[in-house]
């Protein structure tokens, strides 16, 4: 498939930056999955060396990606530690 993509960038030229951006999203994107799937709330991979990782976890701690209106910082614990 590689080798189809290079001989139609050879033809068209006009090709190359669509290539280039479609590597750039498919990398980000698998990235990304990599990043939430290694997240310390996700038991996926390991589940018995810590099968209840959400217990482990600081108040404070941000789940979101981006947080516009949160402080975290200032939140206080709702519940008994376990």
């Amino acid at each position: 498939m590689i080798k189809t993509m290079i001989e139609q960038a050879k033809k068209h030229p006009g090709l190359i930056p669509q290539f280039v951006f479609l590597t750039l999203g498919v990398t980000g994107a698998t990235l990304y999955l990599l990043r939430l799937a290694s997240g310390p709330h996700v038991t996926l991979w390991n589940k018995k060396k810590n099968p209840e990782p959400w217990n482990k976890l600081d108040p404070t701690y941000q789940y979101k990606f981006v947080a516009v209106n949160t402080d975290y910082k200032n939140l206080k614990k709702e519940g008994p530690d376990f």
